[in-house]
């Protein structure tokens, strides 16, 4: 079962720019988006064999995600089920017999870090939310969740040390995650691989300088990970800031 994430960064930007290629040459069970930044009706984008679901920000051109899979889940969920917390679309939750997988697309701290104090907020009730699924049938969790967690994970560590996506407080939010039965699956396979990142700043060629961060993620209970067959970062496909991040599991 091959399972893809992918951070577009407005999907109807990423489609002028190949996604439907990407989409169909990737061929997965499922294909998890962030920051889709559509409102409902403004694309019929289909495949065939595949069920897609949408949550969309109730914000214009914002935020929003998506997923498009191969098999029919016994239930789906949008959002948290927490007002706060459910305006953007960041979230959706597909159901299955023996699984979850859930895709979202977490707060940005912002610039001076100015929005740090709701993303602790997020990150608490998001990991409460994923426990309560975990105590249930296991959980594979991916998406842009917007934190580096190691000095591995960036090119500039020192530099950016406090910026957002590289504070404390976040990483150590992204620690009690791990410790609360998830597993960061690529790093868990390659702990010691360095410069290879998920996002690029589209300033100072940040991409052709390899300047990157490792922000997208496909974590899994614990107790999955002895499944997980293989995990990749398409560094070499185009078309957002971000690029696909892919496991595969046994099914």
């Amino acid at each position: 079962m091959k399972l893809i994430s992918w951070n577009v960064n407005g999907l109807r930007a990423c489609d002028a720019k190949g996604f439907r290629d990407v989409f169909r040459a990737l061929n997965a069970d499922f294909f998890c988006l962030q920051e889709t930044k559509l409102q409902e009706g403004q694309t019929d984008m289909a495949f065939e064999g595949y069920r897609s679901y949408w949550n969309y920000a109730e914000k214009k051109g914002y935020s929003g995600t998506a997923i498009f899979t191969r098999h029919e889940p016994l239930s789906v969920a949008y959002g948290l089920g927490i007002e706060e917390h459910d305006h953007e679309g960041r979230v959706i939750t597909l159901e299955y017999p023996s699984f979850y997988v859930v895709t979202c697309y977490t707060p940005n701290a912002q610039d001076g870090l100015r929005r740090l104090d709701y993303r602790m907020t997020w990150d608490d009730a998001f990991r409460d939310y994923l426990c309560r699924l975990d105590a249930r049938k296991p959980v594979l969790v991916c998406g842009d969740l917007n934190v580096a967690h190691e000095e591995i994970d960036l090119k500039n560590p020192k530099s950016n040390r406090m910026n957002a996506g590289f504070t404390d407080e976040e990483r150590g939010k992204f620690s009690t995650l791990l410790a609360s039965g998830f597993t960061d699956t690529w790093r868990a396979q390659h702990p010691d691989v360095r410069d290879v990142y998920s996002w690029w700043s589209y300033r100072f060629q940040a991409r052709q300088k390899n300047a990157g961060w490792r922000i997208d993620y496909w974590l899994v209970s614990n107790r999955l990970f002895p499944q997980v067959t293989s995990t990749h970062i398409h560094t070499d496909i185009l078309g957002s800031d971000h690029c696909p991040v892919e496991v595969v599991v046994e099914s």
